[in-house]
């Protein structure tokens, strides 16, 4: 298990061979430990540009070969945005490393958590939050596959579908209420007269009776939330979702 002195010590070192790299334009901590939230369980968070976009593949091996050649590690995976390429380390101390490569001309703030440390970084827009409607949209949509999951017997789908629907309440929540939305950043702020009853929502069984139950739970907290942002659609969509929760 790794502790914040070994998190720091591999951080420090990542940013003075991140200083050395005339490839790289700028660099940046990123995620908690940009804004001072960092705990005993936070992980390591980089983003750097490259002066040239087309040589971010070789960029990328070389600090791959880092990562497992100095800091032991044991896997990584990409998780790409846009330009942006997020590579993402597993140590074999369970600290978790996400080191992001993003084009000079790209690389900037794309949210509040960003602290450039050397070189310099592009004035970017933030992103928006996703659309309410949007949002709204994706919700029934899981309702549909929810029903017709348990009709068919299907019960682990269900407990999927339902699951992800009320991912989709809990982010209309956020995004009414001025919260981060993704990655579940927001929900445990939330007040408890939203997560509260979604608690009832939670599939404590894997049968056709418990989840038709967190169904209608799940359901009936969607019609809410969209009562606050759109009551001409939550008039609309009432009869549709009970039916499809009865």
């Amino acid at each position: 298990m790794f502790t914040p002195e070994d998190r720091e010590r591999i951080r420090s070192s990542l940013l003075d061979a991140a200083r050395l790299d005339a490839r790289l334009s700028g660099g940046a901590i990123t995620g908690s430990a940009s804004v001072g939230n960092e705990d005993r369980w936070s992980d390591i968070d980089l983003a750097f540009g490259v002066r040239d976009a087309s040589r971010i593949p070789d960029v990328l091996d070389d600090w791959t070969a880092r990562m497992y050649r100095d800091h032991d590690c044991a896997h990584h995976i990409d998780v790409v945005a846009g330009a942006w390429v997020y590579r993402v380390f597993l140590l074999r101390s369970t600290l978790q490393v996400d080191i992001a490569f993003a084009p000079a001309s790209e690389f900037g703030a794309r949210a509040a958590s960003f602290r450039l440390v050397f070189g310099g970084a592009a004035d970017l827009r933030e992103p928006r939050p996703p659309k309410s409607e949007e949002l709204v949209g994706w919700a029934w949509l899981y309702a549909l596959h929810v029903r017709s999951s348990i009709k068919r017997g299907r019960l682990w789908q269900a407990e999927y579908m339902v699951s992800a629907m009320r991912d989709q309440v809990l982010s209309l929540a956020c995004v009414r209420l001025g919260l981060p939305p993704r990655d579940g950043r927001g929900l445990d702020r939330l007040p408890k007269d939203v997560t509260g009853p979604l608690e009832a929502a939670l599939v404590g069984r894997l049968s056709a009776d418990d989840l038709s139950r967190s169904f209608r739970h799940v359901t009936h907290a969607l019609l809410l939330e969209i009562e606050h942002v759109a009551p001409e659609l939550a008039q609309r969509l009432r009869p549709v979702l009970i039916e499809l929760a009865n």
